[in-house]
């Protein structure tokens, strides 16, 4: 890699399916999270390390902060671009920056952000593996 994992954002999108409406026709805010979800994996997973491989390896990174600021709506059948970039806070834990925009106009709509404690299987708190402190050197 030339540049750092914390440098780069990758790009996810996602459609807005009717189930993710409300009565009023636009995304129920809990999506976003769910959007963020995607952006994250797919982050990881562009770095060479799935979910589905740290969780084998024993680690798992569980949610213990989340935060999303809404600024526009979306509404069935938009694309939305979630766009996702990683940084190291300490050597437990990460948080991942997110920004979803709406594809046909390039509003950004949401913004937010997730922080994650890194734990083994027993469910303790365990330093990062060195494996993922050397993508933010």
């Amino acid at each position: 890699m030339s540049e750092t994992a914390a440098g780069r954002t990758t790009s996810s999108t996602v459609r807005v399916r009717y189930a993710e409406t409300d009565k009023m026709g636009v995304v129920y805010y809990a999506n976003y999270l769910v959007w963020f979800e995607v952006g994250r994996t797919d982050w990881l997973r562009d770095t060479g390390w799935s979910y589905r491989a740290m969780e084998e390896d024993g680690l798992a990174l569980p949610v213990i902060e989340a935060h999303c600021d809404y600024r526009l709506s979306a509404k069935y059948d938009d694309e939305i671009e979630i766009r996702t970039r990683a940084r190291r806070l300490s050597p437990l834990r990460i948080q991942f920056d997110y920004e979803a925009v709406r594809r046909a106009d390039g509003a950004a709509i949401a913004s937010g952000h997730t922080v994650h404690a890194t734990i083994d299987r027993q469910g303790r708190p365990v330093r990062l593996p060195e494996r993922v402190k050397d993508l933010f050197a």
